[in-house]
Parts: structure tokens; sequence; C-alpha cells
């Protein structure tokens, strides 16, 4: 039986590494969050703890651009 012939462009494939490190707010705006909350906490203080769960905006306009291409299904 033959193929099916496929209209319009190929697929976009989202970069799983990317959607799950990376996410949009309603407003669109890219979002991430910060590195070193794994292990390793002890020293550091009270303060900077509380400060880890916050997402933080990513600044660039060449870094946004680029998750954005990697990611082009992420919703807001």
């Amino acid at each position: 039986m033959p193929r099916k012939p496929r209209e319009g462009k190929f697929k976009l494939k989202t970069h799983k590494a990317t959607s799950k490190r990376f996410g949009v707010t309603g407003s669109g705006m890219v979002v991430r969050t910060k590195g070193g909350k794994a292990h390793l906490r002890r020293k550091s203080s009270k303060r900077v703890k509380a400060l880890f769960p916050k997402m933080i905006p990513v600044q660039g306009r060449g870094i946004v651009k680029r998750i954005r291409r990697l990611a082009p299904n992420m919703k807001p």
C-alpha cells in the first residue's frame, strides 16, 4: 500500500533538555531556575537558600532566540 503524501513542511521537534530547563510566563517572557540546588547547600546562607526556588528571567536577546528555536512549542 503506498504511503500517504505529506502536506506542508516537516514536523518541528522540541529539544527536551531545553523544555525541561526553561519555561514561558503568561506574558511570553522566558524564565529559568538557578543552578546549584542539588547538594552541598550547607555552606550557603539561609537567605541564599530561600532565593533558590525563584524563577528568574533569561537575559540576552540571542539566548532567548536560541531557546525559542530549540523549543518552538513551549507554551506559556
